[in-house]
């Protein structure tokens, strides 16, 4: 395996954690979350990530409890240790998407709801309506995808082992 240059890591994770931000992301879990991707084993203790971050073990532990509500990482427990370890792996990105899926419908009934609340022909109600259509549309074509990626993933994953 290859030496990695420290700095160069590092302004990785720096970089992917600001676009991360730019997305929404609060800085602090973009962070830890930029950190365990770089990672080569995808799976850092709380103090690890400390180090890594140059950080308050405070601050890795709100970042870890919002990255874990939000399904980009998950918590483990090594066997016969009593520490926490954060994993992300390649199929985090799946699984964030999966977890999506699985709430589109709550939204698309709130949407519904208001929909009627604003009367269909409203301006706001035009807007409800279309952002209806769209999480329509998505939770229609998003088992379609989903089956797709996982059919590509083998693939990519075949090719590399042979």
């Amino acid at each position: 395996m290859a030496e990695r240059d420290p700095e160069t890591v590092r302004r990785f994770v720096e970089r992917f954690a600001s676009d991360l931000v730019e997305a929404g992301v609060p800085r602090m879990p973009a962070r830890v979350f930029a950190a365990l991707l770089g990672s080569d084993s995808g799976r850092l203790t709380a103090a690890e990530l400390s180090e890594t971050l140059q950080v308050s073990p405070a601050a890795i532990s709100g970042a870890v409890r919002y990255l874990s509500q939000v399904h980009m990482i998950r918590r483990e427990r090594e066997p016969g240790s009593r520490r926490d370890v954060y994993v992300s792996d390649a199929d985090i990105w799946f699984e964030a998407i999966l977890n999506r899926d699985r709430i589109i419908p709550r939204w698309q009934k709130s949407i519904r709801e208001g929909v009627e609340a604003l009367g269909p022909d409203t301006p706001a109600g035009e807007r409800l309506a279309e952002t209806l259509a769209f999480f329509d549309y998505i939770h229609e074509e998003l088992p379609r995808f989903l089956a797709e990626w996982q059919k590509r993933k083998a693939e990519m994953r075949a090719a590399r082992e042979s």
